[in-house]
């Protein structure tokens, strides 16, 4: 399992090489949130499926998967969209939530021991197409969890502010955190 010193300093060298020039590509950086991914992520089980967002070098590295593989895909300019075997991410914001609802189900009707976990930030996590989803793993008890990152920030703007009082849901997992870097890149204007 990776400890939080792994995933810093896997985010420190993504960051010196962002910085270099050497990451021709948007790359968002995840940063506040170690512990708690940490702590949620002691429940994963090989086998279980990941569905993340732009945001997902964290749930590529403590779901298990190689460091060396993820630096990769990010040098190719694939940060926004990782990809690996039981591992999708999508930069359509909630976008990923119905594909994970599907492959939950498909789990379920092969009475599979083994779950989804879809993440969400908390803006994309409040829309109609991820609320839908949610209901609908309630109803039919579907074994997906999905985990809403909140940082209350979208992009740059408050989602308590837009859209008011939390959800919730027995299918929703979510944690505060403040994040520490921007939307995208490091906070330095970088040229490609």
């Amino acid at each position: 399992m990776m400890t939080k010193q792994d995933l810093l300093d896997f985010n420190q060298r993504i960051v010196t090489k962002y910085e270099a020039g050497e990451i021709h590509s948007p790359i968002h950086l995840s940063g506040g949130n170690e512990d708690q991914l940490i702590e949620l992520f002691k429940d994963f089980k090989e086998g279980d499926w990941v569905f993340s967002t732009w945001r997902s070098h964290y749930h590529w590295l403590l779901s298990g998967k190689s460091a060396e593989e993820l630096e990769k895909q990010i040098l190719e300019g694939h940060s926004m969209h990782i990809f690996g075997e039981r591992f999708f991410t999508s930069a359509i914001v909630g976008g990923i939530a119905p594909i994970a609802l599907g492959v939950a189900q498909a789990l379920k009707c092969k009475n599979s021991k083994n779950k989804v976990w879809c993440f969400l930030g908390c803006m994309a996590a409040s829309g109609g197409l991820a609320q839908e989803c949610m209901r609908y793993a309630t109803g039919w008890d579907l074994p997906i969890l999905y985990v809403i990152e909140d940082n209350d920030m979208s992009v740059r703007a408050c989602t308590s502010a837009v859209w008011g009082a939390k959800n919730t849901n027995s299918k929703v997992y979510r944690y505060h955190y403040k994040r520490t870097f921007p939307h995208a890149g490091t906070g330095k204007y970088i040229m490609f």
